[in-house]
């Protein structure tokens, strides 16, 4: 009898798992024949997948992170709610439109405005990066900056790829009525389209295509890394870094990457730039192809000619084995051994380009538990 009760169980449990992944919109929509015949002349897509442009192998041991994740660590989150900073919908439309401003809510999201334009840079503005809420890491803090019904009408969102820390159906369904254009590599418009967005506004480009917007200039550069929502679809969809270049400042949002060269040749083709935007969180010697290490992002930084860094991808999720403050700390001792300025908002601080002064407190320390050694 206990036999048949487990058999039971295990059935309705794999009932449940196929129901939620064909029925539930997270997981977006795949690609037609026709779509993936013409991915095939990107240059980088085989056998039905995106590549990178280096031999790109994840060799990572199951056993070892299960160690880690049973070993565990009192120092993987804040051992309290992140306390961000207030803004509102009033200061954001009256923003002087002659100063270029981002303002970080967190992981890898901004708010970027430029030439008078609202541009919002992979909004995840959820509590959980996955498709269910019940199976993922919460957010450090429990507020946003602002809350998404409060934000003023966003002229472009640009997404670097579409896993679930980057792209979030919840968010765009709160956002969708609020957005004028999307921008985003090849693939990932069909999961928006699925979503209820407009195809005519949005423009899926490829690596080193460049579009024009409103009078800014966007291009779509390689990053190493890899894409996916569902349990089959690995590398179905592009992954991609992001220059964005209007009238005086230039900007650089590298989204998810290992360390390879494609940073020298973005730098040398587009740089030098006023600020880059980059990855330095949830990484792991055994994934760095796919994820820098904290002293890699620095080298990376100084190939992409970068006048001033801005670490993202961290400080709102736990999605790796290291301690969450790691990633801030190796990376300010590493930039100072360089001589590479980074600056370390507050979530919700606004970060002015071209200022000769930007934050630099270690904020963060306010959060580290006592018991860190």
């Amino acid at each position: 009898m206990i036999g048949i009760y487990i058999a039971i169980i295990i059935g309705l449990l794999v009932i449940i798992v196929t129901l939620f992944l064909n029925i539930s919109p997270q997981f977006g929509k795949g690609a037609t024949k026709e779509q993936k015949n013409e991915y095939a002349k990107s240059g980088h897509y085989e056998k039905g997948k995106f590549i990178n442009q280096s031999k790109t192998v994840i060799d990572a041991s199951y056993w070892n992170m299960i160690k880690e994740m049973i070993k565990g660590s009192p120092n993987r989150r804040p051992h309290q709610n992140i306390v961000v900073e207030k803004i509102d919908s009033i200061t954001i439309e009256n923003h002087n439109t002659n100063i270029t401003q981002l303002t970080w809510f967190g992981h890898s999201a901004f708010l970027l405005q430029i030439d008078g334009k609202m541009i919002l840079l992979d909004p995840m503005f959820g509590k959980t990066p996955a498709p269910h809420p019940l199976i993922g890491p919460k957010r450090y803090s429990k507020e946003l900056p602002i809350e998404i019904e409060k934000l003023p009408f966003i002229d472009a969102i640009i997404f670097s790829h579409d896993h679930y820390d980057h792209l979030d159906y919840g968010s765009i369904q709160e956002l969708k009525d609020k957005v004028g254009q999307y921008y985003v590599p090849l693939g990932v418009g069909n999961h928006l389209i699925e979503w209820g967005i407009s195809k005519e506004k949005i423009h899926e480009l490829n690596w080193w295509e460049e579009i024009q917007f409103e009078g800014i200039n966007l291009t779509c550069t390689p990053a190493r890394h890899f894409s996916g929502r569902g349990l089959f679809d690995r590398a179905t969809t592009l992954w991609c870094s992001w220059v964005i270049k209007g009238k005086n400042d230039n900007i650089y949002f590298g989204g998810d990457s290992g360390y390879d060269t494609h940073f020298k040749e973005i730098g040398d083709k587009y740089g030098p730039f006023d600020i880059s935007l980059m990855e330095c969180g949830q990484y792991d010697e055994e994934w760095k192809v796919i994820h820098m290490m904290p002293e890699e992002m620095v080298q990376a930084s100084i190939d992409l000619k970068s006048k001033l860094v801005l670490p993202i991808h961290w400080a709102a999720f736990t999605m790796a084995y290291h301690d969450w403050t790691d990633p801030i700390e190796r990376i300010t001792k590493k930039a100072n051994e360089m001589d590479l300025p980074v600056t370390t908002p507050k979530i919700g601080e606004p970060v002015i380009i071209g200022n000769e002064t930007f934050p630099t407190e270690k904020w963060w320390k306010n959060y580290i538990s006592e018991n860190k050694n």
